[in-house]
């Protein structure tokens, strides 16, 4: 049997590289999805793509109501939810911090930061109840990043949002530890995806120029792939790892241990 068979999983940022391939995975893995984006169209071409029992949500992950929407709908579609992966997010171009301008600042830290506390404020209450009444546990990954856990110059305020992922893991998987939830981070250093090429492509230099200097602090010398940060999450996700709480899993090449 698929090992998602039968759960239900909320998706966000479902329409970019991680998401994408995160929802090829639990599609193919059995689960039934609700899928989030801002770009309805790349919603509905996903939903298109990878077929399978799944619901879409277009909406603004600033938005608190959004995330509240995504647990409605998975409750009343499928009647329960089982997994939550908090992967929407945005990275701003390199600058130091006093020329990192108040709107692109405060932008990061409503996405990547305050989209996850109204994702986990939505999620939690109906995970925690379905265990009291069930005995049925859930599983919240939010997708960090390797910035998370340490510096990343040039890149502050993404940075400190990630960070904050981070602690507001920490701080719930404690919380939730003996009410049914497990709640971990997933932290990858760059990875091969549009958003990462969008974010080379804006340095000035050529593609493979920009690709070396950006992966020159990390030990196995290159980005991530797509496949191996979605290893990570099957195992963060799985009902397996049942003893596998407040943690981040790094996914780095050696970065965070250098």
């Amino acid at each position: 049997m698929a090992k998602f068979y039968g759960r239900v999983v909320i998706l966000t940022g479902a329409a970019g590289g991680f998401g994408r391939a995160a929802a090829r995975f639990f599609r193919d893995e059995g689960a039934s999805l609700v899928l989030s984006d801002l770009d309805v169209d790349a919603l509905g071409a996903l939903a298109g793509e990878i077929g399978g029992d799944n619901v879409i949500v277009a909406g603004d992950i600033c938005d608190p109501d959004l995330s509240q929407q995504l647990v409605e709908v998975a409750l009343s579609r499928f009647g329960r939810l089982d997994i939550a992966v908090n992967n929407a997010g945005i990275v701003n171009d390199l600058a130091p911090l006093p020329k990192t301008s108040l709107k692109v600042a405060r932008q990061i830290i409503d996405v990547d930061l305050m989209g996850v506390f109204y994702a986990m404020r939505a999620q939690l209450p109906v995970l925690e109840q379905r265990f009291r009444e069930t005995g049925e546990t859930g599983v919240i990954v939010n997708v960090a990043s390797v910035a998370g856990v340490v510096a990343a110059p040039m890149l502050s305020v993404y940075a400190a949002a990630k960070h904050g992922v981070v602690g507001l893991t920490k701080s719930a998987a404690i919380e939730y530890a003996r009410r049914g939830v497990r709640i971990n981070a997933l932290c990858p250093s760059f990875a091969r995806t549009p958003m990462v090429s969008g974010f080379l492509d804006k340095t000035g230099d050529d593609g493979e120029a920009a690709e070396a200097k950006l992966v020159r602090s990390i030990p196995m010398g290159r980005l991530v792939e797509v496949n191996e940060v979605i290893a990570g999450l099957s195992y963060l996700a799985d009902p397996a790892s049942s003893f596998v709480t407040g943690q981040t899993l790094q996914i780095d090449g050696g970065l965070s241990a250098a």
